[in-house]
């Protein structure tokens, strides 16, 4: 793994290296037969070509050798919720999965191109084998230890494994941190998209052999199912916290940039961020890309980064939008997907479930977009009835296709921003190491906020001031 390359090497004279390249690219994209940690041998596509990109999926519905992806649009209007799977991502073997949810007038576009721009900034920043992972001893992680230390060499070594470990990790982290605030400067700074009232979340996971590592940003969330050692039963773990204004750390930062942080009075279970000088817009997360109107006054885009190691119980990952977790507690998620009839088809599964619950919990409020990627961690995917080309088509033609429909149909619709009352039910599970904006770990204290108790959502914006007057048009 440590001779591994994330992009083609610098071109140099010689027909020899030529074809070493030409090489390394058809066996980057070949019939399937992988090794952990092998590059892919392929250039940085730009976002014009991503949807060439082999094991790339990111249209409405989908599946690949690992995973199933699935969006349904809810009552609210256009769907703002945007998905991403991307298999071989970086090196052979390594897996990008990620869920976002847009909001505000733009939020549908905001999200579809952090799902574009985003993977690539985090792909050129990766600490990954062969790259920059070099520099922080994952090269050096599997030598071996003499027979015959004694106990202080021993000691020695062992602290040597955890400096690496570490150094390693804040690689990860700063790579995650780097991408998010490049991807934040390049939504100030585009010349057509508005994103002054507009944003997105993020939540980004990167599986690499026996470890994951997460990004995130606003409410969408990451859970793990795992099975239980002693009871054989399946367990839900939370695998990143939802960043919301009622976390005492998030309101403290933002009362700090003057923003202002209350709730409603007829929604008072909802905290959120407003203007020092005004009663807008209304945020209920504290973290988001775009929303620049607020990034004066303490919301950040600057990601919490979570590290996971895999053990021999964990089954498969659940990535989605609020939209599912309103509804629907972690374990219930986890038992869901576990009950699916085919592993191609969890994540449509799910969303059913979660619309379902919609109608019986809030019948008269409007459903949410809901949004799911399911990753399975042994990498296998059940048979399925139809032919290997209709798979095919599902997964690469068809997602293109679907993918410029749903752009010309968000640039031709306006966007509706009704306020639509809905509740969160609570769920319980444990929770991974969290980094914060200050690279120190969460607390305690902070984890009880975590969101986990549930909060009434109303919309991720109450009021529009900038486009209360306007007709909006893309």
């Amino acid at each position: 793994m440590g001779n591994c390359q994330t992009t083609v090497a610098t071109a140099t004279s010689g027909t020899s290296n030529a074809a070493a390249a030409a090489s390394r690219k058809r066996r980057g994209r070949g019939n399937g037969t992988r090794r952990e940690g092998k590059s892919n041998g392929s250039k940085l596509p730009g976002e014009e070509d991503l949807h060439l990109v082999p094991g790339r999926i990111f249209s409405n519905e989908g599946r690949s050798s690992t995973s199933s992806i699935y969006t349904q649009q809810g009552r609210k209007g256009i769907n703002q919720d945007a998905m991403i799977l991307w298999e071989d991502f970086g090196v052979e073997g390594g897996v990008l999965c990620g869920v976002f949810d847009g909001h505000g007038p733009y939020g549908h576009l905001v999200a579809r191109k952090v799902r574009d721009a985003l993977p690539l900034k985090l792909l050129s920043s990766l600490p990954l084998p062969g790259g920059g992972a070099r520099r922080t001893g994952l090269g050096c992680l599997g030598r071996s230890r003499a027979p015959l230390a004694s106990p202080g060499e021993a000691e020695a070594e062992k602290e040597n494994v955890e400096e690496e470990e570490a150094a390693s990790l804040s690689a990860w982290r700063e790579a995650f941190v780097k991408s998010y605030k490049a991807m934040d400067k390049e939504l100030r700074s585009h010349p057509t998209l508005d994103c002054f009232c507009s944003g997105s979340t993020a939540v980004i996971l990167f599986k690499l052999g026996s470890k994951l590592y997460m990004g995130n940003i606003g409410d969408s969330r990451a859970v793990l199912g795992s099975k239980d050692d002693s009871s054989g039963s399946m367990v839900a773990v939370q695998l990143t916290v939802d960043l919301k204004p009622d976390l005492p750390r998030e309101a403290e930062r933002i009362k700090r940039c003057r923003g202002r942080v209350f709730a409603l009075q007829d929604e008072p279970e909802v905290p959120r961020v407003w203007l020092p000088f005004d009663d807008a817009p209304g945020l209920a997360m504290a973290r988001a890309f775009g929303d620049f109107c607020l990034k004066d006054y303490g919301v950040i885009s600057v990601p919490e980064f979570f590290h996971w190691m895999l053990t021999e119980g964990a089954q498969f990952v659940v990535l989605a939008s609020d939209g599912v977790w309103d509804v629907l507690s972690n374990q219930e998620v986890v038992d869901i997907v576990s009950s699916s009839p085919t592993r191609s088809s969890a994540a449509k599964f799910l969303v059913e479930a979660a619309a379902r619950e919609w109608k019986l919990k809030y019948p008269t409020s409007k459903m949410d977009d809901c949004a799911v990627v399911c990753l399975y961690l042994d990498g296998k995917m059940d048979p399925e009835p139809e032919s290997e080309e209709n798979s095919t088509c599902s997964v690469a033609y068809c997602s293109h296709e679907e993918s410029t429909d749903e752009s010309n149909a968000a640039r031709n619709q306006e966007p509706t921003l009704d306020r639509n009352f809905t509740v969160r039910s609570a769920g319980n599970a444990r929770m991974s190491v969290a980094v914060d904006e200050n690279r120190a770990d969460s607390t305690a204290d902070d984890q009880s906020w975590s969101g986990l108790e549930g909060v009434t959502r109303v919309n991720s914006l109450v009021q529009l001031p900038r486009f209360s007057d306007e007709k909006v048009t893309v």
